[in-house]
């Protein structure tokens, strides 16, 4: 292997590989990144085998080669590397030379014949705008249960519907749901991406502008784009018939400005309880909303929201936290809340777009 390609090219693939490397300790090989060189490119190649990813750069091949080098070492040497122009990368006596015009360095290299193929997913596929997909994801993937214990749930479940293309993640306690306009889907689609997973995927794509091409079977799923190609394992399982949870009625609705009610939501849990409890109460009469929260060691608050509400007066309590993940999948300046009893979910939503629905459910008092 000899070749000269561009320092900013290689930096950004090495850093989005050493991501996806595994930290594996029966398999060191998948501590590497596979470098390939040929014809007009050079490939990058990572996998932990749940996901596995190859960026392809441009670059001036003068010998063809592959070599597997440590992914931690090859990133900690392109991170502390400031120049910008191009860099050579030459095998010698089977490890890697980095030299640029101010330094040079020689990496220890591993039997490259070990590192594990990259699936190539084939199946049903379809293409989507790169922020349609990222928007979908990241509107919901922290509802997702953290925990393996329930793999269908420790997911993010993504299924087709008319013209949407319907994202969805629950821990249990509560749900997140977003659905995206598409062009509609003439096959089934229900496609469970494990949660550990997602996080990369948006690393990987969150700053990308273009379409990416989607391709899934039972097994795997792939996003790819003209130089980087993504695969992820799914989980075969069934996710909860979630829509069966969600009250079709509510007893009480009440619309508040975002910003304040996000405010409201500091101060309380400033002196919410070790269960992380606000209790939440609905005054129609005095078009207030009312949080409150209480704790034996610091003292208590409460808070007066104006608010527009329809229906019946009604209380009960919440886990701040779960209140707060919402915020960042709504855009609008004010928000609805719905009520359908004490011990019924809570449902958030953002005013005028149906496009996102928010479930928590009551703590018990």
């Amino acid at each position: 292997m000899k070749i000269e390609c561009s320092m900013e090219k290689i930096k950004d693939a090495i850093s989005q590989a050493e991501r996806i490397t595994g930290k594996n300790l029966t398999l060191p090989i998948l501590n590497s990144i596979l470098l390939i060189a040929s014809g007009k490119s050079l490939k990058l190649r990572a996998t932990n085998l749940n996901l596995g990813i190859e960026i392809e750069i441009p670059a001036k091949i003068e010998k063809e080669g592959t070599l597997a080098v440590s992914g931690s070492v090859l990133n900690a040497v392109f991170s502390n590397v400031s120049q910008n122009e191009n860099v050579y990368l030459e095998e010698k006596d089977g490890n890697l030379l980095i030299k640029t015009k101010k330094s040079q360095t020689k990496l220890k290299s591993q039997p490259h014949d070990d590192f594990p193929t990259i699936p190539t997913v084939s199946g049903t596929s379809f293409e989507i705008e790169s922020k349609k997909l990222i928007e979908g994801i990241k509107s919901v993937y922290y509802s997702s249960s953290v925990s393996d214990i329930k793999p269908e749930i420790s997911s993010v479940f993504m299924y087709a519907n008319g013209e949407n293309l319907v994202f969805v993640s629950t821990d249990s306690f509560r749900l997140a749901e977003k659905k995206i306009k598409t062009k509609e889907f003439t096959e089934t689609m229900r496609i469970l991406i494990p949660f550990k997973n997602v996080a990369e995927i948006l690393k990987v794509f969150g700053e990308f502008q273009d379409a990416l091409k989607v391709c899934f079977n039972k097994n795997q799923i792939s996003f790819s784009s003209d130089n980087i190609y993504l695969t992820s394992r799914v989980i075969d399982g069934i996710f909860p018939d979630y829509r069966q949870i969600i009250p079709k009625e509510s007893l009480t609705e009440a619309v508040v400005l975002k910003q304040d009610l996000l405010n409201a939501l500091k101060l309380s849990n400033v002196f919410s309880d070790k269960f992380n409890q606000v209790n939440l109460k609905i005054l129609p009469k005095e078009k207030i909303l009312e949080l409150s929260s209480a704790n034996n060691d610091i003292g208590e608050n409460k808070t007066y929201l104006d608010a527009v509400i329809n229906g019946e007066e009604i209380e009960l309590g919440f886990n701040y936290k779960y209140f707060l993940d919402c915020f960042q999948s709504i855009a609008t300046d004010s928000v609805s809340i719905k009520l359908s009893g004490n011990s019924k979910p809570i449902i958030i939503s953002p005013v005028s777009d149906s496009s996102f629905t928010y479930l928590i459910m009551p703590m018990n008092r």
